[in-house]
């Protein structure tokens, strides 16, 4: 015991101490995806505890950022051949978040430096691990961009620059909607406070996806076992059928 309290005063002697620290929670750390999930807002919210005054010579900024599960992709280039389009060219990316948002207290580009967005990796194009090895930098580029556009479309993407609400350097709150077509998985929500282009804190928490135990239990029925899925969907088909032609008889009684 007292070789680990010396540990710690020397740990503590070693590690600079943070001038500014963030403190933030979740409106929910849980999501259940049933059959009407028409999607979820989730409450982003903190306070920076600090020991010292309010630094006066620069702006604090808040950065917010939830991803999704990576998943492998395959983006494809289409191009016109004889009237219809084809699929010419493809690009194998290594991970890509299913679900990436992004929220600031000003314009991103503004408040984070470039080398600061390379190491915590905030930005949407960052986000995305390219495969390495297969064509030029800028060809992949190209590939990213055409999968950030196609998933902006689609909701899965955000990007929400001014969002953040920032009261007074010390108090800070969003909303940030996961869409209905969002995947189950655990989601990572990261907090940044940034100085001059630079993160001088970072705080971590997960937001679980899941499936409800019965709309989890059907796609485990179809997947597992097809066949016994495709017997109940047809039964109950058969029974709504026979239900609804004997409740139009009564009615016409």
């Amino acid at each position: 015991m007292r070789s680990f309290a010396i540990f710690m005063v020397v740990l503590l002697n070693v590690l600079p101490l943070r001038s500014e620290e963030v403190i933030a929670g979740l409106s929910q750390n849980s999501v259940s995806l049933t059959v009407n999930f028409e999607g979820s807002e989730i409450l982003i919210f903190g306070a920076v505890r600090r020991e010292t005054a309010v630094p006066e010579d620069s702006e604090l900024d808040v950065i917010i950022a939830i991803e999704g599960p990576p998943q492998p992709v395959v983006v494809w280039r289409k191009e016109r051949r004889a009237a219809i389009w084809v699929n010419t060219q493809s690009q194998d990316i290594r991970a890509a978040p299913s679900f990436y948002a992004v929220a600031t207290t000003r314009g991103l580009a503004d408040i984070l430096s470039q080398d600061a967005d390379l190491t915590y990796r905030i930005s949407p194009q960052l986000a995305i691990f390219e495969a390495r090895g297969a064509g030029d930098a800028s060809a992949r580029a190209t590939f990213t961009e055409a999968l950030i556009r196609v998933r902006t479309a689609e909701g899965l993407y955000q990007q929400h620059e001014g969002l953040v609400d920032m009261q007074r350097e010390t108090l800070f709150s969003t909303r940030l909607t996961l869409p209905k077509n969002i995947v189950e998985g655990r989601y990572t929500a990261r907090v940044f406070l940034v100085r001059e282009g630079q993160v001088i804190d970072e705080f971590e928490t997960f937001i679980d996806v899941q499936k409800a135990v019965l709309e989890r239990w059907l796609t485990n029925l179809a997947f597992e076992q097809p066949f016994l899925y495709g017997v109940l969907a047809l039964a109950l088909a058969l029974f709504f059928g026979w239900g609804a032609s004997a409740l139009f008889r009564l009615l016409q009684a």
